[in-house]
C-alpha cells in the first residue's frame, strides 16, 4: 500500500474558549460564525470539528442551548462532518456538562485522561497569564465513560503527558473501553508533556496494541510548535488536528484568517509526505463509529 493511499483524519479545532477576538479575528462566537467556519475546515479537508461552546457576545458556554445551536448551524452548512465535543472544564459540575451530551449526542467527545496542572506562562511577564489544577481523577473519567457508552458516544482521550496514555490500561481491562481507541497526544500545555517531535514518539509507542495497532491516534500541538509536532505524526503514521483552538499562526508566522486556513496546511503537510485527508465515511469507519448520532442526523 502506498503512503497516499493511507488516509490521515484531520479535525479542526474549531473555537477553543481561552482566546478571544482580540487575539484573533477569526476565532467564531455566533452559531452562523461557527458554520462559516466549519465549512472552511470541511471544504479544505477536516472530517471532524471539535467544538467548544461560546455565547454570541464570545464568553464560554456549557448550556445545551449553546451547543445545539452551533451544531444546528454546522450541518446546514456542510453536507457531512463529525461532531465532537469537548467536556474539559474547570469549576464547571460533571452533571452540567453531561446534560447537553444527553441533549445533543454529538457523535465523539472528548475526555481528558488525568488530573494536572494546566497553565499558560508569559515569558515576558514572568508570570502565569493563567493557572489552575486540572481535576480529571479516575472517579471523573469513569462517570463519563459510563455515560458516553448509555449515550452511545465515542470518546477521544485527550492524553497531555505520557503517563496519561497508560491510564487507559485499567480501563481497558475493567472492560469500559473497546477498540478502537480515539486517542488525542495534546503538547506544549504548560503542566503537560514539552512539545517536541521525539516526545510524539515516546507518546505514541506508548498507544495500546502499539502506534500502528487498531486504535487511532492525533497529535494536537498548543502554540506555534503545532506545525513540527504534526508533520512528525504524519510520517510516523498518526492523526493530526489544527484550528484557532490550537494555534493562531501558519508556519510562516503570519495569522490564520480562518479555521480553512489552519485545515489547509495540515492538508498540504499530509500530501507532501504521501498521504490524504480521509473522508467522513473513511474517519467513522476508523473510529468505529457505526451510526451518525442525533447531533449530526
Amino acid at each position: 500500500m502506498s503512503r497516499y493511499e493511507d488516509p490521515v483524519i484531520i479535525s479542526c479545532s474549531i473555537s477553543g474558549v481561552i482566546a478571544d477576538r482580540d487575539q484573533c479575528p477569526a476565532i467564531p462566537y455566533t452559531p452562523e460564525e461557527y458554520a462559516a467556519e466549519a465549512r472552511r475546515a470541511v471544504e479544505e479537508g477536516a472530517s471532524q470539528i471539535h467544538i467548544h461552546a461560546r455565547k454570541p457576545e464570545g464568553t464560554p458556554s456549557y448550556e445545551v442551548e449553546d451547543f445545539r445551536a452551533i451544531t444546528e448551524a454546522i450541518r446546514g452548512a456542510v453536507d457531512d462532518v463529525i461532531i465532537n465535543y469537548s467536556t474539559g472544564a474547570i469549576g464547571i459540575p460533571i452533571e452540567k456538562r453531561l446534560e447537553y451530551l444527553r441533549e445533543c449526542r454529538p457523535e465523539v467527545a472528548a475526555l481528558n485522561m488525568s488530573s494536572m496542572n494546566y497553565a499558560k506562562y508569559s515569558r515576558r511577564r514572568k508570570d502565569f497569564v493563567f493557572k489552575a489544577v486540572f481535576e480529571n481523577s479516575f472517579d471523573t473519567i469513569i462517570e463519563f465513560l459510563t455515560a458516553m457508552r448509555k449515550l452511545g458516544i465515542k470518546p477521544e482521550h485527550e492524553c497531555f503527558d505520557a503517563g496519561h496514555v497508560a491510564n487507559l490500561d485499567p480501563l481497558i481491562d475493567m472492560g469500559l473501553l473497546e477498540p478502537p481507541l480515539q486517542i488525542s497526544l495534546v503538547m506544549g500545555v504548560t503542566g503537560g508533556i514539552r512539545p517536541t517531535p521525539r516526545n510524539v514518539t515516546l507518546m505514541s509507542d506508548q498507544i495500546p496494541g502499539g502506534a500502528e495497532g487498531p486504535n487511532q491516534w492525533q497529535t494536537i500541538g498548543i502554540s506555534r510548535d503545532q506545525w513540527k509536532l504534526l508533520g512528525a505524526a504524519l510520517v510516523i503514521g498518526g492523526n493530526v488536528r489544527a484550528g484557532v483552538e490550537d494555534n493562531l499562526y501558519l508556519p510562516d508566522g503570519t495569522m490564520a484568517r480562518s479555521n480553512g486556513d489552519l485545515i489547509g496546511k495540515a492538508r498540504q503537510m499530509a500530501e507532501d509526505v504521501g498521504r490524504r485527508p480521509a473522508t467522513v465515511a473513511e474517519a467513522r469507519e476508523l473510529l468505529g463509529i457505526t451510526t451518525r448520532s442525533a447531533a449530526t442526523a
